[in-house]
């Protein structure tokens, strides 16, 4: 690989093997100061084994790594610190009992000439990098106390304090509002200005081309191609990763409608929304669409118990019903995928029997004793009708990627004999592969005749995948929309008010 003088990291042909698997077979790519570079592909691609390598996590089995055009051996993360490399990780990972300042400082604290720690220092130094970076946020506020997002403004900041050289993004806008995604490139359009190295990796294409220079596409382990982000485009880029264009990506095979499966009529929560009106007939996709806060969330939320409404009426297959808590949508066949699997639609710790069977261990249960031939049946059953990626179904769901964890949740309703399924930005975090699959099991469940309700922000997908689209903007429904009507002009117009 020809040196680049303003190159400040260059990584060659790396290759790493664990027993059985060959993560990265002879990798070559550099990054240059001042510039935004991507890594894109596929869960298993080998972007995060990779990174791993960079940072010392890992232990690369060949290749060579340069730093400013010097050869350097990177054994363990304190080496790369000390290299002047850094991540930031989808997963906030910051000391939450302590302050800001603390945070900044950790290990290392100012001291006073008496040995005593320099508090008035420290806060002041802290200050004034969250304010360079137009940050408001006070140094002496208990992490704990800061949204995610400002939590993960902070491990930025203090990556800018302690003048990192190279500073990895892995999916940070994850769990960000549309807001907060643009605090946040600003900040990198910031570091790149001042001469940082960054590694972005993401699944959304749409900040690809927003934010980025050049992207690398890695497949199988290997580097496929690094090309400018101007020379590209998102078709070309999913082919390169997965074989697949765009318009195969974001869609999916359509039925035609049967019966009304679900009314909602009049449907209110002071504060949040109020007169929702709309009907879902089995075998269709119904979009809602919105804006971050429009309140999309809380109006399935409400469909499902799991917050409470002041007015309006529930039907399923035209009989008025009421669901009182998310146990009663349950028994009336009503699943919930929510936006936060991890947290909400998972217990990460147990495994994917344990996850799967979660919801219905009533049917396979007697006196309180669970029948463990049964739950291990429906487990598996599960796990070979969606092809989730699994050893066992004693893995813990922890270790599974977000798409193999998205089909553990479906898998869940649909032991439960689901037949209406709320899909909550179903595909945040996944990669294009995973997308494609979650989309075949929509096929597959509207074949079967259920009804979907579907929340996504991401305009092609729910263009692509939706029969009908709701569209709410500040509690209010704007307008519903037919496939033959769609527009993404025409949705944002709906979705701002205008």
């Amino acid at each position: 690989m020809k040196q680049n003088f303003d190159e400040i990291i260059r990584m060659e042909n790396i290759s790493k093997e664990f027993p059985g698997v060959k993560a990265l077979t002879d990798v070559s790519i550099s990054i240059n100061a001042g510039e935004v570079h991507a890594i894109v592909g596929e869960n298993g691609a080998g972007k995060s084994t990779l990174i791993k390598v960079m940072m010392g996590v890992y232990q690369k089995n060949a290749g060579d790594i340069y730093i400013s055009g010097k050869k350097v051996d990177i054994r363990n993360p304190i080496d790369a610190q000390n290299y002047g490399l850094s991540a930031v990780y989808q997963d906030v990972t910051i000391a939450r009992h302590l302050t800001v300042a603390e945070n900044f400082f950790l290990g290392k604290p100012p001291l006073t000439k008496a040995g005593f720690v320099n508090w008035k220092k420290m806060n002041n130094q802290a200050q004034d990098v969250l304010d360079e970076l137009n940050l408001d946020i006070d140094a002496k506020s208990p992490v704990k106390q800061l949204s995610v997002a400002q939590q993960e403004m902070v491990i930025i900041a203090k990556k800018y304090f302690e003048h990192s050289k190279i500073i990895i993004f892995d999916e940070p806008t994850a769990l960000l509002a549309n807001e907060e995604v643009e605090e946040l490139f600003s900040i990198i359009r910031r570091l790149k200005n001042e001469g940082v190295a960054c590694i972005y990796i993401s699944h959304r294409m749409e900040e690809i081309f927003e934010l980025c220079d050049r992207v690398s596409v890695m497949k199988d382990g290997c580097l496929i191609d690094t090309m400018m982000v101007a020379d590209t485009n998102e078709d070309d880029l999913i082919s390169k990763m997965v074989g697949r264009t765009i318009e195969d990506m974001y869609s999916i095979e359509h039925c035609k409608a049967g019966d009304e499966a679900m009314r909602v009529e009049g449907l209110t929560r002071d504060g949040y929304f109020e007169d929702i009106n709309f009907s879902i007939h089995q075998g269709e996709v119904f979009g809602i669409f919105g804006l971050v806060g429009s309140g999309r969330t809380e109006i399935v939320r409400a469909i499902f118990g799991a917050d409470k409404f002041d007015s309006g009426e529930i039907y399923l297959y035209d009989n008025k019903v009421k669901i009182s808590d998310p146990s009663s949508a349950i028994r009336k066949g009503i699943g919930l995928l929510p936006e936060d699997r991890k947290h909400e639609g998972l217990t990460l710790e147990t495994t994917v029997e344990n996850n799967i069977n979660m919801a219905s261990y009533k049917d396979i249960s007697k006196l309180g004793f669970i029948n463990l031939k049964k739950e291990k049946e429906r487990s598996l059953k599960q796990i070979e009708d969606m092809k989730i990626k699994t050893p066992s179904e004693k893995q813990r769901v922890i270790n599974l990627s977000g798409g193999n964890q998205q089909k553990v949740v479906i898998g869940k309703w649909l032991c439960c004999d689901s037949n209406i399924f709320i899909f909550d930005e179903p595909t945040v975090g996944i990669d294009v592969g995973a997308k494609s699959e979650i989309y075949r099991l929509l096929e597959q469940l509207l074949s079967e005749g259920n009804a979907i309700i579907m929340i996504s922000s991401y305009l092609p997908e729910i263009i692509g995948i939706a029969d009908r689209i709701m569209v709410i903007h500040e509690g209010k429904q704007t307008g519903i929309v037919e496939r033959g009507d769609y527009s993404e002009e025409k949705l944002l117009k709906l979705a701002s008010g205008l």
